[in-house]
């Protein structure tokens, strides 16, 4: 028999798996075992929760009384160093399941009689807001025990990046998270992939494109939820390829308000057709900007950069143009002046590199800041594949950070110079020295010489 056939061994296998609740099970143990054994893993998901940095031991469906009832929570976290011990558990969903009010509220309870620290929820929900948990619950049942959410594409870039990027000291405990990344990975684990718009996705497209989108849409929300779980789900697949977190950007009152992004992002769709998120990225030039605009059924990714503060017009643009000698051509560039109002001067970049001043309306005004971006035809399908909304955005996303922000360096001044020291002075005579040396001496001229006319004939 030719061994092409021969399956290999696999420490977390995926066959065997006949239904969702034995994939919940499997899932939920083989992470909170390599979370026990891998210690950079475990530090790494747990310190953000306010575990400290100890003696990780986990646990899998432990009973506990609630009342009349007996509750089985799929997993239990127990975190000890020295005196101190923080106490989760664990609620997991696989596969489309999502996570249930009525059983997270009775954890609580249950966490709040054993004097627990914490609820940890997974499932592949993944939250709009970075932080924000997706299941809404009573508020008065968090105010002994907080709740937290991991969704598995978290877990998974998080592992990633842990072993490809971060490192494990132990070869052998590196070898075991490769193999829940493998896990993971296979399409029966259950730990999915962000894969759908939802079901209200083309009827709210579509409104848009009509002109006929209201704010009041009681669909709008859900499509505006699921584009900024769609930005944070390009920010987890980004950072598992660079080795970085990269997450969504907001401002300080969305983070701190989610109802603030909502309106925003509400008024922007109905008034200009336009769906926006930000990511950041490390050590970035800037912030990578996504816009979908459902009317012109476009995407556009795009990054702001500062111009040099000195040079003329041309070297500036020109100073551009060099970082981006490896971009397709079709990426835009649009140049805006020192206090200027509107837009500024665009072209595209294979046209720039022949004449540069193309992006120069009018050379005495400085130039402020250059906008580069690239644009392609947005999906049209709500799910995965050639074809969709998430994957063009997902490809343009990708792209445009390799061809473009990952070449991009901002501009820094060149640090003063020394002064070339002067010429070592003459001796003078003291009695004929009437300064001491300045830093404004420059050499020593001769005193110009008045010419002497001799007139013949005159005496004294």
């Amino acid at each position: 028999m030719s061994e092409e056939s021969w399956h290999q061994a696999r420490l977390i296998p995926t066959s065997g798996i006949s239904g969702a609740e034995e994939q919940e099970r499997r899932a939920t143990s083989a992470v909170l075992a390599v979370m026990s054994v891998v210690k950079e893993f475990g530090r790494t998901v747990l310190s953000p929760l306010g575990a400290p940095a100890g003696n990780v031991e986990t646990f899998i469906e432990v009973p506990f009384a609630l009342g009349e009832r007996r509750l089985y929570p799929d997993g239990l976290i127990r975190v000890t160093r020295g005196t101190k011990t923080w106490t989760a558990l664990v609620e997991v969903k696989t596969g489309k399941n999502d996570l249930q009010v009525e059983q997270l509220e009775s954890y609580l309870d249950i966490a709040k009689e054993q004097q627990f620290d914490a609820l940890i929820t997974i499932s592949n929900e993944i939250p709009a807001i970075v932080g924000q948990h997706p299941t809404k619950v009573d508020k008065r049942k968090l105010r002994k025990v907080e709740m937290f959410h991991w969704s598995w594409s978290y877990l998974l870039s998080t592992a990633v990046v842990q072993k490809e990027h971060r490192g494990v000291s132990d070869p052998e405990q590196a070898w075991i998270l490769g193999e829940l990344i493998r896990y993971l990975e296979h399409p029966k684990s259950g730990a999915l992939e962000f894969a759908d718009m939802g079901q209200h996705w083309v009827g709210v497209r579509n409104s848009v494109s009509d002109g006929t989108l209201r704010a009041t849409d009681k669909n709008l929300t859900d499509v505006l939820s699921r584009f900024d779980a769609l930005v944070r789900f390009a920010s987890l697949q980004l950072g598992r390829q660079l080795g970085t977190e990269v997450v969504p950007l907001l401002s300080r009152k969305e983070a701190a308000d989610p109802a603030l992004r909502v309106a925003a992002l509400t008024e922007s769709v109905v008034s200009t057709g336009d769906l926006t998120g930000s990511i950041r990225i490390p050590h970035a030039v800037g912030p990578i900007r996504i816009t979908a605009n459902l009317r012109s059924g476009q995407v556009t990714c795009h990054v702001d950069v500062d111009a040099p503060k000195e040079g003329r017009p041309t070297t500036r643009v020109n100073w551009l143009v060099r970082q981006l000698k490896n971009a397709p051509g079709d990426v835009r560039i649009e140049a805006f002046v020192v206090n200027g109002r509107g837009p500024g001067a665009a072209e595209l970049l294979g046209t720039v590199r022949e004449d540069s001043a193309l992006l120069i309306l009018d050379p005495k005004r400085d130039l402020k800041t250059f906008r580069v971006a690239r644009t392609t035809q947005m999906g049209v399908k709500g799910g995965r594949g050639r074809g969709s909304f998430i994957d063009s955005v997902l490809d343009l996303l990708d792209g445009f950070y390799g061809d473009v922000v990952q070449n991009l360096k901002a501009w820094a001044a060149a640090p003063p110079r020394l002064r070339e020291p002067e010429p070592t002075p003459v001796d003078v005579p003291v009695a004929l020295n009437s300064t001491a040396q300045s830093s404004q001496d420059g050499p020593e001229e001769p005193m110009p010489v008045e010419p002497v006319t001799i007139l013949s004939g005159v005496s004294d």
